[in-house]
């Protein structure tokens, strides 16, 4: 299973009850939970932050990262992602795609991106791993705009091998529809936000184990 943690300072510093000026104190404690329990990729998903700002927590996390195999992607911002020296940068759909990236990116860069209808999966053949997404019902998202799992495995379908991750409003129990949908794995916020009370990196690190587990389970299940 391919895990991707996206990052939300704000949501998770409300989730922690802490102030703006501590978040990134708990964003680098969810990072690094969650790449000590092997999280494959960590998407830094911060759109407000200037690129000076984003190029910096970037470099940190690359530093709190590096003793794992844990990837940093950064949302998005490539030329913060090659700034930065991260792992790789995550499109979205809007963006440029992804042949153009590898003119300007360094070897070994990963490159992901977003997709919502299987038309979107042509044009970017030639990413590492394609989001899709929403797969269940969200806050922001119309009905109309969810995926199900009908959508998540079509899109699987014409990526005709390709590694696919499902995201939005996924959490654990949602791994049983991810792992039918034949889906690589899923991205996600809320499914890495403890609830108040929780210490933030005991259940980061369990949360990795149990989405692997259910993942896995579910796969020998069916």
């Amino acid at each position: 299973m391919i895990l991707c943690l996206v990052t939300d300072r704000r949501r998770l510093a409300a989730a922690m009850g802490v102030t703006a000026e501590q978040w990134p104190i708990v964003l680098a404690r969810q990072v690094e939970a969650a790449a000590e329990a092997g999280v494959d990729f960590v998407q830094v998903r911060e759109p407000d932050l200037e690129g000076r700002e984003l190029a910096g927590l970037v470099r940190d996390l690359m530093r709190r990262v590096g003793a794992h195999r844990t990837r940093i992607l950064v949302n998005d911002r490539i030329d913060v992602a090659i700034a930065a020296h991260a792992s790789g940068v995550h499109l979205k759909e809007a963006s440029i795609l992804p042949d153009e990236a590898r003119r300007i990116a360094p070897p070994g860069f990963v490159i992901g991106c977003s997709v919502h209808t299987t038309a979107d999966v042509p044009s970017r053949k030639s990413a590492d791993l394609l989001i899709a997404g929403t797969v269940l019902p969200t806050a922001s998202k119309r009905p109309v705009d969810y995926l199900g799992k009908a959508g998540l495995e079509a899109i699987v379908k014409a990526a005709a091998g390709q590694s696919v991750l499902g995201i939005g409003g996924l959490d654990l129990s949602s791994v049983p529809l991810v792992a039918s949908s034949s889906a690589a794995g899923m991205a996600a916020i809320g499914a890495f936000v403890p609830r108040a009370g929780d210490d933030l990196s005991e259940f980061v690190q369990k949360r990795v184990k149990d989405l692997r587990l259910a993942f896995d389970s579910a796969k020998s299940g069916t």
